[in-house]
């Protein structure tokens, strides 16, 4: 019974598991541009010769709120970002769908939480998404210096929007700059992202 209700729950969220990738690590990642909420223009060519984050975000979504709640997300961006490494959040959610906001909504949000990330990137036409083929809220991506990508899929190793799992929790993301800012190959490149479907429009 409780395995039932899990499986309801989990599709009453719009959870999803990335099947195939339409990139894969060390090829070039897409450019791409756009506005963020402070009204100014964000591509990833600007970066060139840094390290980039892209995280995928729905502040709605249950499997984001256990990142943003608990301060795991929060904490990510501060500790990445005072290394040098720019963090993007990127909101991919249409207009009347779940997780889309104004420029506003968005810095108040940022504030509220004490989020840190370089910049958050409104995507409502989904241009960006579709691009990196974004599956998840989060769905996240790290791109060397060089442009290509080297880490893409889930945050961690624990699908499911507990909180209290992060403290067991194995992150791809810092275990992929850890190893590639040490001149290491990335041990897991790729994994499945989980969390609430991108919330793209139709």
């Amino acid at each position: 019974m409780k395995s039932l209700r899990a499986a309801v729950v989990m599709a009453g969220l719009g959870m999803v598991c990335g099947g195939a990738w339409a990139l894969k690590p060390g090829e070039a990642a897409p450019d791409f541009r756009g506005m963020d909420s402070n009204g100014k223009v964000q591509t990833l060519a600007q970066y060139r010769g840094k390290y980039v984050v892209l995280e995928w975000a729905n502040k709605g979504c249950p499997y984001e709120q256990k990142q943003y709640n608990s301060g795991n997300m929060e904490r990510l961006q501060k500790e990445w970002t005072a290394k040098g490494v720019v963090w993007l959040s990127v909101i991919s959610s249409a207009p009347g769908q779940q997780g889309n906001v104004t420029a506003f909504e968005e810095n108040r949000y940022l504030q509220e939480m004490k989020a840190a990330p370089t910049a958050a990137i409104l995507d409502p036409s989904g241009t960006i998404g579709r691009a990196y083929d974004a599956k998840t809220t989060p769905d996240m991506f790290v791109i060397d210096p060089q442009g290509k990508l080297v880490y893409e899929g889930a945050i961690d190793d624990q699908p499911t929007p507990d909180p209290e799992n992060i403290k067991n929790a194995k992150n791809y993301v810092s275990a992929a700059l850890e190893a590639s800012m040490a001149g290491r190959p990335v041990a897991v490149p790729v994994t499945r992202s989980y969390g609430c479907s991108v919330k793209y429009s139709n």
